[in-house]
């Protein structure tokens, strides 16, 4: 069967204000009567994702780098893959529109990260060949990356994590990872095309209201 469906991805890494703008996202979708389905990465509930738990615990090691880019991304496909063929292959190929909270993207980002900026690009081209190509997983139509300083994403961190008492994984918890994290984010974007969301503009935070606002904008332009 043809897909027919269209895949819509918000991507940014942690304090980036994603799932916020995710939330008005899919609550501005259900006002202007557009039916979609939604799907959060990873899903932390499930059996598929025993691997990214026991990584980002810590038991394959303290440091994110104690595992591989390409491991580790694995482990996040492996729960793609089960979410699509269990969940919403079905609705996806008959033409229905799915708005997911990170994708494949996120390995590019955050695993792209253990890389160097000379051997990002291979990696780059590797994850969306192992994802799309031999597993089969449909590829977005639009990923929206909205960008976020490292000052902003630790402050924002710390804040949710003394909010819900609940410590950092071992991504959250380095800060020169981080950092990185935010510099592969810049060279996935440019590599794949993604759209852009600033976090700043004339060097001030810029509001919640005003950025889904411009999501918005961009999303509607893909329907």
């Amino acid at each position: 069967m043809d897909r027919k469906g269209k895949i819509i991805v918000l991507e940014g890494i942690d304090g980036s204000g994603k799932s916020a703008q995710y939330r008005r996202l899919s609550a501005r979708l259900e006002r202007e009567g557009i039916p979609f389905r939604s799907a959060v990465f990873p899903r932390y509930d499930e059996e598929s994702s025993a691997l990214i738990r026991m990584y980002l615990s810590g038991r394959f090691g303290e440091d994110p780098n104690d595992v591989n880019a390409y491991a580790s991304s694995i482990f996040y496909a492996v729960d793609r893959y089960a979410s699509f063929m269990t969940d919403w292959k079905e609705y996806y190929e008959s033409g229905g529109l799915m708005l997911l909270d990170r994708y494949t993207t996120s390995n590019a980002v955050h695993q792209g990260a253990k890389l160097s900026a000379a051997e990002q690009p291979a990696f780059f081209d590797w994850l969306y060949d192992l994802e799309y190509g031999k597993l089969g997983l449909p590829r977005p139509n639009l990923v929206v990356y909205l960008e976020v300083d490292l000052e902003t994403s630790l402050a924002r961190m710390k804040h949710r994590q003394e909010k819900t008492g609940k410590p950092g994984d071992i991504h959250e918890r380095d800060a020169e990872y981080l950092r990185r994290c935010i510099a592969t984010g810049e060279s996935a974007a440019e590599h794949y095309g993604w759209r852009r969301v600033a976090l700043r503009l004339d060097g001030e935070i810029r509001e919640i209201d005003e950025k889904h606002e411009e999501i918005f904008s961009i999303v509607r332009s893909a329907l």
